[in-house]
């Protein structure tokens, strides 16, 4: 096996099975959340929400181009990190994809306003970490990973207000 020199580009074929890779990472969290979200149960149309609550469309409207740039984000950081980061760089990814997830179904599936928060709050550390990790190795893909932090962070000030709202 030939090793890359610094400075040296990965084949295409390389190239294209690291950022299907990360696509397919991608799809399979998007495809396992949106499998658990249900806001249209008695349960979550019961609750009380704030008045700054995007709309239901919103929500599709915004998670789809978010979804794109993690995975141009996490394809092209992975091509850019050298071997020995590459496996923790990818490790850091799949743990942000699986908390994404997760968030869905402590608070829709198990019903938890308080879950989803916790479930929120560490996505939300798990993206700083994500993002410090990325920009050591590329910043046009730390950089495209913002919006989704910025969406997330608006997402556990959303969760904590129907949490307050619905103290039961």
């Amino acid at each position: 096996m030939r090793l890359m020199r610094e400075g040296e580009r990965q084949p295409s074929s390389g190239r294209w099975k690291t950022y299907a890779g990360s696509a397919a990472a991608v799809t399979v969290a998007a495809v396992a959340g949106s499998w658990a979200v249900a806001p249209d149960t008695h349960w979550y149309r019961s609750l009380s929400k704030p008045s700054w609550q995007p709309p239901a469309w919103a929500f599709g409207a915004v998670w789809t181009p978010l979804y794109a740039s993690i995975a141009w984000a996490g394809g092209r950081a992975l091509l850019a990190a050298r071997a020995e980061e590459r496996k923790t760089l990818a490790m850091s990814l799949g743990v942000n994809l699986t908390l994404n997830t997760t968030w869905n179904v402590l608070f829709f599936r198990l019903r938890s306003t308080k879950a989803g928060l916790m479930g929120t709050a560490l996505l939300d550390v798990s993206n700083a970490e994500l993002i410090a990790r990325t920009a050591r190795v590329d910043r046009a893909s730390a950089l495209a990973l913002i919006p989704y932090a910025a969406w997330c962070g608006f997402a556990t000030c959303l969760n904590a207000s129907i949490a307050r709202k619905n103290r039961r």
